[in-house]
């Protein structure tokens, strides 16, 4: 492959991009100021819980690489998903909406097109928009936008006759064998070693994507570049090496609240993708220590991701921003995988890395405002010079925060999951980062957390006489919050009990 790649030798990549994605812009605005305006990169995991970094307070994992990106940056300790699974997550992200307005109430397929999408904007505006590893869209080939995508999809069939570019190049570099040799699933709790040579990892595929495309990016133009790994989410199958790194580790145990022996179900066997059960603290360890092996895999590339940025010497004109979609329960409270409303399951790690003239100072900075996805997309905006209406948007532009500009900053944010694995498990909440208000729309059970003397959401204080009056005041909020939804959600001035799950909401875009 040759060294340089312009917009003007735009060159045709083997199917998987065994190198980097083929660089080239075409009808993109000409702007004056193109050249002042940073890159813009977006790195982001999979199923990553928020307290799983070690700038989180976390002494266990090691994310060496991701730490910097704090210390050097902001940490928004208060960072949640909406809606906590890949699909309704990743459409917030796209859209700069709650998912009230983008219309993904739970799991389902993102939409064929939206008004507005992070990748189309940015194109438009004049950057060179990549995707690399998992979009998660429908169908998997559909770009949103971007110039290119090389995609990761986890084994994933969608849509008829695909195969992902990760799973092409995987059988022309090692014909003949199986890329799901170590034979977990992609929802399974068991961890083990990869079975096979590291550099054909999915993690390391991803990394070494975004690492050529940066060696070999020399276009005119600012690029906006989506790194998405599709670990640590499960498959918990990191290599030996770094399960090894966990084996003797203080790894944390689950926690268990006053309130969810229910979901333990003991004495029955549980099947390999369980959702919930009590499967002993063992297996807990295990689970826990191949996924901790993921993150600090997914964190080695991010490392080499930033070497090759300060070797090109992009690294100070490039607006970095690290999240994930959603979290992983890990067997807290008896619950695995998503779709819950508690911590493990909303709580994101987000961190942002900005140039100089950007946005305050904000090298260490830990912001305690309550942001989330649907605020990526106005930060990008902004960043990249685009003029849009507020309206248009439900997230709002973080460099504000990081100039101080808090006075107008959302005091709650609405979180959501249409019903999933479960009948109960359809539920609306609140959170300030400090409190969190849940309703089960199906029963009307609500609980209450003081998340600032009890981060695990161990104690439900909805019954507690000495915490009424701070239910009832979030409990209004919600019905405040819900009410521009019509009967199904706020009936008669209260909350609806709704048996119904509704997955789509009225603003969905239909084909």
């Amino acid at each position: 492959m040759p060294e340089d790649v312009t917009r003007r030798g735009f060159l045709s990549m083997l199917a998987g991009g065994a190198t980097a994605a083929a660089l080239g812009r075409r009808g993109a605005p000409a702007l004056a100021d193109r050249s002042r305006r940073p890159n813009i990169l977006l790195l982001m995991t999979d199923q990553h819980r928020g307290d799983c970094l070690g700038a989180d307070g976390n002494p266990v994992i090691q994310t060496p690489h991701l730490d910097r990106i704090a210390h050097e940056g902001v940490r928004f300790c208060h960072a949640y998903t909406s809606t906590p699974s890949c699909t309704p997550a990743r459409a917030g992200l796209l859209t700069g909406l709650s998912p009230w307005r983008h219309g993904m109430l739970g799991y389902g397929q993102v939409a064929l097109r939206y008004e507005h999408e992070m990748p189309r904007m940015l194109r438009e505006a004049g950057y060179y928009a990549l995707g690399i590893g998992k979009m998660h869209y429908h169908p998997q080939r559909n770009l949103h936008g971007f110039h290119k995508v090389l995609l990761d999809e986890s084994g994933r069939v969608e849509s008829p006759g695909f195969v992902s570019d990760y799973r092409q190049w995987f059988h022309q570099v090692a014909p003949g064998m199986d890329p799901d040799a170590t034979g977990i699933g992609w929802n399974d709790y068991a961890a083990a070693p990869y079975k096979l040579p590291e550099h054909l990892h999915p993690t390391r595929w991803t990394g070494d994507q975004a690492v050529s495309f940066l060696e070999t990016y020399h276009d005119d133009a600012p690029f906006f570049a989506k790194v998405s790994f599709a670990r640590p989410h499960s498959p918990y199958d990191a290599p030996e090496r770094f399960m090894k790194m966990y084996e003797d580790a203080a790894l944390p145990e689950a926690l268990h609240g006053d309130w969810c022996e229910g979901y333990a179900h003991r004495g029955e066997k549980p099947r390999s993708d369980a959702f919930w059960g009590d499967l002993g603290t063992e297996q807990v360890r295990r689970s826990r220590q191949g996924y901790y092996g993921n993150v600090t895999f997914i964190d080695e590339q991010i490392g080499r991701v930033l070497e090759t940025l300060e070797k090109r010497g992009m690294l100070e004109n490039t607006l970095l921003l690290s999240t994930s979609d959603h979290g992983d329960n890990l067997g807290d409270h008896y619950l695995w995988r998503k779709t819950y409303p508690y911590e493990g399951s909303t709580r994101v790690s987000m961190l942002m890395r900005c140039p100089e003239g950007l946005s305050g100072d904000v090298a260490g900075q830990v912001r305690d405002e309550v942001v989330e996805l649907r605020d990526v997309l106005p930060t990008f905006l902004e960043a990249a010079g685009v003029r849009y209406s507020q309206e248009d948007f439900d997230g709002r532009s973080l460099l504000g925060l990081t100039r101080g500009e808090t006075e107008d900053w959302r005091p709650y944010l609405d979180l959501e999951h249409a019903r999933c694995y479960f009948s109960e498990n359809d539920w609306h909440a609140l959170t300030d980062g400090h409190y969190k208000y849940v309703y089960f729309a199906p029963t009307g059970r609500q609980q209450l957390f003081d998340l600032r003397r009890d981060p695990g959401e161990l104690h439900d204080l909805a019954s507690d006489p000495s915490q009424a009056q701070m239910l009832a005041r979030w409990r209004e909020r919600l019905v405040e919050t819900l009410s521009i939804r019509g009967e199904n959600y706020v009936k008669d001035g209260d909350l609806a009990i709704r048996t119904k799950p509704l997955i789509y909401g009225a603003h969905y875009p239909r084909a």
